[in-house]
């Protein structure tokens, strides 16, 4: 099968169809194919042969956008074994078959329908195949080729991104890069020219230019200047086809921008300038403004304005407003018009941002002069002095002088001065002032210690324009006279503790007075005279204005007395010297060996112990428990009974104690011991209660001479003897302990049951020394010996 085109519009596709015709089988991978061939011979065996391709394929193209009112023809199908009677029959199948392109099943001829675009789809993959039109049976195998859409110039460049907003600096050089700008087309970039775009500028010359390759935009004078022109509108084409004639176009828009750099130095309009101040102007007030222009913008035109010289650089300020670049010019010092009518100042602007490649346009400051003149105002009265402080004594009578003020007209009329004051306040109605000589005086009697300063504020005018006014404050000091007495400087809780030895120290107290430190700052301490000696405390001057309060005695008893009263005298060294008296209360008190209190009153025994209210709540509840217990095990015990004889079975030791401790054999309180040297007392026979003696015991007779001079010793023995003897003792072994202390000891008894009735002169201060087991035992003594002494 052979195929055949003739899509050959142009004479460039004239020459490609003329080489694809005459040359295309032999050097496009043409494949010739023929139907299989079978040679029958009469009487050979049946011989089978390759079979010989016919086909001859080529890529076919069809132009898109094709708009002819008849179908395209793209080319022909033709197989070898198409004899040209119509029985073969050709079929096209795959992309776009029978929709975009059709085939005459008889002639083979390929027709398409529509008009295509390249930009949207490039090829199409279709099958060919020839059968018979009886059998349908393939005379050919199915075969593969390409239908290309052939592209044409129907797409112009478009910049994606534009319009284009730039910026670049001003005074820059010339070919400085801008910005590159990019055209795309979508037409094949492989075929022809169609997509070969090329960029000129159709507007901004002679300012920039563009390189027709790139589309890089560079700047194209020199020193093109922000102030002269700022905003450039630059348009540039691209054009495909090389630029060719013929070729399609698109252009975008660059907005290009020039910033500023600091090439222009600033510039005051004028060299000279005259300013009008009144000499009424408040110090520290702006009086002016001056401004110099800057062409530049932003930081480039930032200054600053400075006084260089002048007569006027210490009268007047100036200052620069970063908002306006503006100078502002304010007063230092007060005008005087009849003194000084007039200042010149020489006030220069500089840049505070300089950029050093253009410093050759500069200097960037400017100096210009400016004339200062004072206008005359008629002024208010001027006080001599800007404050005055004046002194009076307390106690002064009403009209005493305090002091005098004094304001004069500045101004050449020189008129005369009424004064006044502003009773705006209480205080300045305590004062007076005359109206022609400014003399003040007081108006009531002040106490120092009542109020030590007042503040009041006097007022000047002219006569002849009383709406004319000036004032100034005066503060007027009130002096001290010595008219209060000293006195304690606070309620003093004085302590004595119980053991305190003579001459020692309990108290220190120091003294006030309400009066000047000048009126009395010493203080004398002292007790009255006209009380008689104290025995129990003294007063002693430090010379310091404080006083020791000491202790007289050797020990102090709080249930003896628990107060003391002490008179003090204290008078100070002023003029007049002036005193007071005042009475301490000193209490008696329990302290430690280290002298901290411990307790002052009875009551407060339980409390020095820190123990709160509830833990001696918990301790009561527990002694009533022990007791509750302790009553209880008495009366279980009580109620036992015991049985009078013990059974037989119950044969054991029986040991009787008493815990009771005699006192010796001087102790006859205690223990009679004429019992024990009297054998008649024990004549009497002596029966048991719990058992009935069975036979009488043997009386037993002593000679009297004896009794006196029988050994105790010996007296004992005689007893345990009758013990082992007698039948009425129990039928178990019974212990008696009689216990002999021997004679008299040559130290005496240590018992203390007669001491009771004794005096000692022993002192018990080493009880002191002893712990604090022994605290209580040594107060009980040192009360004892307090009554004594007392």
């Amino acid at each position: 099968m052979r195929i055949t085109s003739t899509s050959c519009i142009c004479p460039v596709l004239v020459c490609l169809c003329f080489v694809q015709r005459c040359y295309g089988a032999a050097h496009h991978g043409s494949i010739k194919v023929t139907r299989n061939q079978t040679k029958h011979v009469e009487g050979e065996t049946e011989v089978h042969h390759r079979p010989k391709r016919g086909w001859v394929w080529n890529q076919f193209f069809v132009l898109e956008e094709h708009m002819g009112p008849d179908p395209q023809y793209v080319g022909k199908l033709h197989s070898n074994s198409d004899k040209g009677d119509g029985s073969v029959k050709y079929i096209l199948t795959g992309e776009g078959a029978g929709t975009i392109f059709i085939i005459d099943d008889t002639t083979g001829d390929i027709h398409s329908t529509k008009s295509l675009d390249r930009e949207q789809k490039t090829h199409y993959v279709l099958h060919a195949q020839a059968i018979d039109r009886r059998t349908n049976k393939p005379l050919e195998p199915e075969s593969e080729f390409i239908i290309k859409v052939q592209d044409i110039n129907d797409n112009a460049p478009k910049f994606t991104d534009g319009p284009y907003i730039v910026t670049v600096p001003e005074m820059s050089e010339m070919g400085t890069s801008v910005l590159q700008v990019t055209a795309t087309d979508a037409d094949d970039p492989t075929y022809g020219n169609s997509a070969r775009v090329v960029y000129s500028i159709l507007q901004g010359q002679p300012y920039f230019s563009v390189d027709p390759k790139t589309g890089v935009i560079r700047t194209a004078l020199h020193n093109m200047d922000r102030e002269a022109r700022e905003h450039y509108s630059v348009v540039i084409q691209a054009k495909d086809m090389a630029g060719q004639v013929g070729g399609l176009s698109g252009s975008t828009t660059v907005n290009i921008t020039l910033t500023d750099v600091n090439d222009n130095p600033p510039r005051f309009p004028q060299k000279h300038y005259q300013l009008y101040v009144p000499e009424s102007a408040q110090v520290g007030s702006a009086v002016g403004k001056i401004k110099a222009n800057d062409a530049d913008t932003g930081s480039n035109a930032d200054m600053k304005y400075t006084i260089i010289n002048g007569d006027g650089s210490g009268v007047f300020s100036i200052s620069t407003d970063k908002e306006t670049r503006e100078g502002i010019l304010s007063l230092k010092k007060p005008l005087n018009y009849e003194k000084k009518k007039s200042y010149t100042l020489n006030i220069e602007g500089a840049n505070t941002h300089l950029d050093f490649r253009f410093s050759h346009l500069g200097p960037f400051k400017d100096v210009t002069m400016l004339k200062i003149i004072v206008g005359d105002v008629d002024e208010p009265p001027l006080f001599t002095m800007p404050s005055y402080v004046m002194e009076v004594y307390e106690n002064a009578k009403i009209g005493t002088a305090v002091g005098t003020v004094t304001a004069q007209d500045p101004d050449t009329a020189n008129s005369l001065v009424r004064y006044f004051i502003d009773h705006n306040t209480e205080e300045d109605r305590y004062f007076t002032i005359d109206a022609s000589t400014g003399t003040i005086k007081t108006a009531k009697i002040f106490d120092r210690e009542e109020t030590p300063w007042y503040n009041i504020t006097v007022a000047a005018s002219e006569i002849d324009n009383p709406g004319l006014v000036s004032h100034v404050p005066v503060g007027v000091r009130i002096l001290d006279v010595n008219d209060n007495p000293p006195e304690l400087a606070r309620e003093y809780d004085v302590v004595v503790c119980e053991n305190a030895k003579p001459g020692q120290v309990i108290q220190t107290i120091t003294a006030t007075d309400k009066d000047y430190s000048a009126n009395g700052a010493r203080f004398h301490f002292s007790i009255d005279e006209g009380l008689s000696l104290n025995p129990n405390f003294t007063l002693r001057d430090n010379e310091d204005n404080t006083a020791s309060i000491l202790a007289r005695r050797r020990r102090y008893s709080r249930t003896t007395q628990d107060i003391y009263y002490l008179p003090v005298l204290i008078s100070d060294g002023g003029v007049p010297p002036l005193s007071s008296s005042s009475t301490l209360t000193i209490r008696v008190c329990a302290c430690e060996r280290d002298g901290r209190v411990r307790t002052c009153h009875a009551e407060a025994f339980l409390s020095s112990a820190g123990l709160s209210t509830g833990a001696l709540i918990a301790i009561l509840l527990c002694v009533v428990i022990l007791l509750a217990i302790v009553v209880l095990f008495i009366t279980l015990r009580r109620s036992k009974k015991e049985p009078l004889i013990i059974s037989e079975e119950d044969v054991r030791e029986n040991v009787v104690t008493y815990d009771d401790e005699g006192g010796g054999e001087e102790d006859t309180e205690a223990f009679d011991i004429t019992a024990l040297r009297n054998p008649s007392a024990a004549e009497e026979l002596k029966y048991r209660r719990d058992v009935r003696p069975e036979v009488k015991p043997v009386p037993r007779h002593h000679p009297s001479s004896s009794l006196d001079s029988i050994d105790v010793q010996e007296f004992i023995k005689q007893r345990l003897a009758e013990a082992d003897l007698d039948p009425s003792v129990p039928p178990y072994d019974s212990l008696q302990t009689y216990a002999y202390e021997g004679h008299r000891s040559e130290t005496g008894s240590i018992s203390s049951l007669d001491s009771a009735t004794t005096h000692s002169d022993q002192d018990y201060n080493y009880l002191e020394d002893w712990g604090p087991e022994f605290k209580k035992l040594a107060e009980l003594y040192g009360e004892i010996e307090s009554e004594r002494t007392t």
